[in-house]
């Protein structure tokens, strides 16, 4: 895909002026944070493809030195074959159609697979047999239930309880495969206990199995900056490299330096490469209705856990304006579906002087945005530009709330708004 380039954001706005959204796409930026985790993590990082498939991101993450991918369909084996031929493929959706497994093993090499249940033991099983392959040569992840405190819990659709889990590690070794276990805490964990307790876990179902592992899963989860209420508390992002550390010391603790150590880390990576700029259809009070939205590039917003950064782009056109430009002030954010939920759960601190016609650039929606996105009444994001500047690094006076947490460096003022509405710059400590 050849991209048009420009320096920010802001400069793609003003000069395309668009009616529909822009992604605005910074490979500089992805490869950064991709060698942040590759510098921290201790051992194998396969990169969790769910988050975001599309070519130039996946051939980006893997110029950046990511040989490793965690898959979960044909369609994904098939993306990560067309840009990293000879990339390592973990397929470890718990839950797989025996023609996928059959696919997976036979003509994509993958060798590393994960389960929940008897069943699906069985499916793997038979495949194995019939395809005339070698057990002795394929890891089988059995993957623990777990509970934890993150943005998205996603301990209720996947995961056996300790009792299932200790028989199933003992059946993969019982029939020659290589065990294993893996867990996932969740989406955007900020909390390093929610590991421990599943480390711990892990830990007594192991001994309790009294079987030789090939390696540990730790899942996905790893947290990645955004935007913060005003009105709410302080609560700064823990370092990634600082999290991984403290997560390998834990891993030691519980006794498991002597397997090989695996994570799937998906928004921690993603998260920043990714703006969209939108366009004001209309402001009515103190709502603003854009040209994207749930069923577009926000779904992470509507869930109601992530507050996604936003600065106003005025329209230059618009030569008188209402309002105080020195005041932010929240507006409810409508989408262009008609669609009555179409609308995000969080509002959007924005100069009160927004209106028809302004752009706003929505910064890091690099995780799910673009997998997520539907064709919900015909309107589909799809074009992209590249920019060369990190979106916090675009700044052009009072704009609108954005989180400038930049992990590991200085941080730079922040412009957000107090309870009484009024601007205030600050300068927080670097999360």
């Amino acid at each position: 895909m050849v991209m048009r380039r420009f320096e920010t954001g802001r400069e793609a706005a003003l000069k395309l002026r668009p009616d529909e959204p822009v992604y605005c796409f910074r490979p500089s930026v992805l490869a950064r944070d991709v060698k942040t985790f590759l510098d921290a993590f201790p051992g194998k990082v396969a990169y969790a493809v769910k988050t975001n498939g599309e070519p130039f991101v996946l051939k980006t993450i893997a110029e950046a030195g990511v040989s490793c991918f965690d898959v979960a369909s044909r369609h994904e084996f098939e993306a990560v074959r067309g840009v990293a031929r000879h990339a390592e493929q973990l397929y470890m959706h718990p839950v797989k159609a025996l023609s996928d497994i059959r696919r997976a093993l036979e003509e994509h090499g993958i060798r590393t697979l994960a389960l929940d249940h008897p069943d699906e033991f069985e499916k793997i099983r038979l495949i194995v047999q019939a395809l005339d392959l070698d057990p002795s040569e394929i890891s089988l992840f059995v993957r623990l239930a777990t509970k934890g405190h993150a943005a998205y819990e996603l301990s209720k659709k996947f995961g056996a309880a300790p009792r299932e889990a200790i028989e199933l590690l003992q059946r993969v070794e019982r029939h020659g495969f290589r065990p294993g276990i893996c867990f996932h805490v969740g989406s955007q964990v900020e909390d390093i206990a929610t590991y421990d307790s599943a480390l711990a876990l892990a830990a007594e179902v192991r001994r309790q199995a009294g079987v030789r592992l090939v390696g540990l899963d730790i899942g996905g989860g790893f947290p990645a900056p955004y935007g913060r209420d005003p009105r709410g508390p302080e609560k700064a992002v823990p370092d990634p490299a600082r999290l991984v550390r403290d997560i390998a010391a834990d891993v030691g603790r519980h006794g498991f330096d002597d397997v090989e150590l695996v994570a799937e880390p998906g928004r921690v990576m993603v998260a920043r490469s990714l703006s969209v700029i939108v366009r004001v259809l209309l402001r009515d009070g103190k709502r603003i209705y854009i040209n994207d939205g749930i069923w577009g590039s926000l779904s992470d917003s509507w869930t109601g856990k992530i507050t996604l950064p936003a600065r106003l782009i005025p329209d230059p056109a618009r030569k008188r304006r209402a309002g105080d430009p020195n005041r932010l002030d929240d507006f409810r954010v409508c989408g262009v579906t008609c669609d009555s939920v179409d609308i995000l759960s969080r509002p959007f601190w924005l100069p009160s002087t927004v209106d028809t016609g302004d752009f706003i650039e929505i910064g890091h929606i690099g995780a799910y945005s673009l997998s997520l996105r539907t064709r919900f009444n015909g309107f589909y994001p799809d074009t992209f530009v590249e920019v060369d500047h990190a979106f916090e690094d675009d700044r052009d006076g009072l704009e609108g709330f954005a989180t400038v947490e930049t992990w590991g460096e200085p941080q730079t003022e922040a412009v957000t708004g107090e309870g009484d509405g009024r601007a205030v710059r600050e300068g927080d400590a670097a999360g």
